[in-house]
């Protein structure tokens, strides 16, 4: 049976895409061990005793036989190359290491964490792709407007505001003053679990906060990609043909606009992880974040390099479903170029 021509456009869209994957995949083993040789070198070279970090306080009274023993243990006054080895090795079987700061393993840390990450992550992406296309599209639309005056000078204050300040703030406002929203934590202190309902209300903030310190890169590309959509010859023609004014901005122009828009959610998303960072120390949330952090200011280099490359992974798997996002978009694009 002769294969019909959309079979043979689909099949060649799956080879395409398979051929993508295959490329970042050659892209992604080079980055990874640069990321990991980076952060074991990093490791290596600080001043602080691991053994000593270890043991606390006990550091003081501990004899340095017993010191010396625990080095030799962790093998950390072997050969640099030879420790990296070791490590790799230890990777590639599933072996994280153990966290120095936490005194559990790694892995541990990383699958009681990760999910609550991913939860403020993806909700705060939501939550801004939703807002600034609306609010972009509106500006753009009604360009030159008081609501598109608002949403730039609202864009551009927003900007130069840290991320960790509009945390503080919304704290200062919302929980403090007003008392409307808990001000940090994941459950309430008398809280004997973890409810859906007692979460949500807890993320409220912190996503608003993370979505809002996202959002004018979005909200002002969407604005000016839209703005020139409206100027298209397609755009124009649809006006001619007496199509709705809603139909023409939202069926036409931001169609046109949400192509060049998934490559900047896909360039922007390692900001949005590093924004995560700093939301979940300042409302002292359980993620990935604030473990961090903690890991950074105790030297504790198993759990920072294990956070750093699962950081990396999510980076490049977005960098590849941005490109497969784009080209299912526009079948004008070729996967296999």
């Amino acid at each position: 049976m002769t294969p019909t021509a959309a079979t043979l456009a689909r099949r060649r869209r799956l080879a395409g895409a398979g051929a993508v994957v295959r490329r970042r995949l050659l892209v992604a083993v080079p980055v990874l061990a640069a990321t990991s040789v980076g952060m074991f070198v990093l490791g290596a070279a600080s001043p602080i005793d691991p053994a000593q970090q270890y043991a606390g306080a006990a550091a003081f009274t501990t004899s340095e036989e017993n010191l010396a023993q625990i080095r030799a243990n962790w093998g950390v006054d072997d050969p640099l190359p030879v420790q990296y080895a070791r490590w790799v090795g230890n990777l590639l079987r599933g072996d994280l290491g153990w966290s120095t700061s936490r005194h559990e393993p790694v892995a541990d840390v990383l699958a009681a964490r990760a999910g609550w990450t991913l939860l403020l992550v993806g909700a705060a992406l939501a939550l801004v792709l939703a807002a600034s296309l609306l609010l972009g599209t509106v500006a753009a639309y009604r360009r030159g407007g008081w609501l598109d005056r608002a949403v730039r000078a609202g864009a551009y204050a927003v900007q130069s505001m840290p991320v960790f300040w509009l945390g503080l703030a919304a704290i200062a406002v919302f929980a403090l003053a007003l008392g409307w929203l808990p001000a940090g934590g994941l459950t309430d202190v008398t809280a004997t679990g973890t409810e859906p309902a007692d979460v949500a209300r807890h993320l409220v903030l912190p996503v608003t906060v993370l979505a809002i310190s996202q959002a004018p890169w979005f909200v002002l590309f969407v604005r000016d990609t839209v703005a020139e959509s409206l100027r298209d010859d397609h755009v124009l023609a649809a006006r001619a043909r007496g199509l709705p004014g809603r139909t023409v901005l939202f069926g036409h122009a931001l169609r046109t606009a949400l192509l060049p828009f998934l490559t900047l959610v896909g360039t922007h998303l390692p900001e949005l992880v590093g924004g995560a960072v700093l939301v979940e120390t300042v409302f002292s949330l359980p993620g990935l974040g604030a473990v961090t952090v903690q890991a950074a200011l105790g030297s504790d280099f198993p759990l920072l390099a294990a956070t750093t490359l699962a950081t990396t992974v999510v980076v490049l798997t977005a960098n590849l479903l941005t490109d497969l996002a784009y080209a299912a978009a526009d079948p004008r694009v070729r996967l296999d170029d």
